[in-house]
């Protein structure tokens, strides 16, 4: 054991269990960010150059929750473990076992939200901006829920927060998803609200959501370095984590949407 290192608290991955069912912190985490995002986006929306109502936004909600959940899901099956969900792939639906990925979920959010905002012919931009500022709130509490679960932690070192994972073995290692909520989730909420409340920035559609895509990617190509890689993945290339590899072409398309809609004058609905 090393002196300098903290014992994981003990904290169990449910919250409680009444026979065979029981209500877990990850499945919290999720009710809490959507319902916190909801309440955020209807705030926001008020100072939206567009002007979307409070039944769209409602409407809306549950577009998002779909996109999220069934993009989640299928983006960990795809990125993650493809072979072992297509030998079975009734495993798939069992989301109350974990297992989501944030680039499957981001897929499935801009495929939802482009289908919302033909339907009901708002700017997709427009709702994308508020849905950067908002999904902060998400990953905050989704790595919160990661580190009580012991699942993506870090690798071995000797600093002084160095956190012992029952589930790691018990060896002094980078509380990751700690890093994780703090950069991704709190900086970036920080640096996208700076930016829609005291700049010009919200009436540039796209900007803020380009802003938050590069911002994430740069966060979590950085973080991955303290990250254990996945075990049944390892290094891409003997270099780079699947994280990583997903989150390159995620900052391109990031930096490349704020430098088109940087300059492009604002159109209406």
């Amino acid at each position: 054991m090393n002196f300098l290192s903290i014992s994981f608290p003990n904290l169990s991955p449910e919250i409680f269990s009444i026979g065979g069912f029981s209500i877990k912190w990850y499945g919290l985490a999720y009710v809490v960010s959507i319902l916190m995002g909801w309440k955020y986006v209807s705030i926001i929306s008020k100072n939206s150059p567009a002007i979307i109502s409070k039944k769209n936004i409602d409407d809306l909600v549950v577009w998002i929750t779909l996109g999220i959940i069934i993009g989640g899901r299928l983006g960990y099956a795809l990125f993650y473990q493809p072979m072992e969900y297509l030998q079975n792939p009734i495993k798939i639906v069992e989301i109350w076992n974990g297992g989501m990925s944030f680039h499957g979920g981001l897929i499935g959010v801009l495929i939802s939200t482009i289908i919302f905002s033909k339907i009901r012919k708002i700017n997709i931009l427009n709702i994308s901006d508020m849905l950067a500022i908002v999904t902060p709130i998400g990953l905050f509490f989704g790595r919160v829920a990661n580190f009580i679960n012991q699942e993506l932690w870090g690798k071995v070192t000797s600093v002084p927060w160095a956190v012992e994972f029952p589930l790691g073995g018990y060896l002094p290692r980078h509380p990751s998803q700690i890093y994780e909520a703090l950069l991704e989730g709190i900086v970036l909420f920080l640096i996208l609200n700076l930016l829609w409340n005291f700049t010009t920035l919200r009436y540039k559609p796209g900007v803020i959501t380009g802003i938050f895509v590069s911002g994430y990617s740069i966060f979590r190509i950085f973080i991955e370095i303290f990250r254990e890689p996945d075990s049944h993945l390892g290094y891409v290339f003997y270099i780079f984590s699947m994280g990583q590899i997903l989150s390159i072409p995620l900052l391109i398309f990031g930096l490349l949407l704020v430098i088109i809609n940087f300059h492009r004058k604002h159109k209406s609905n």
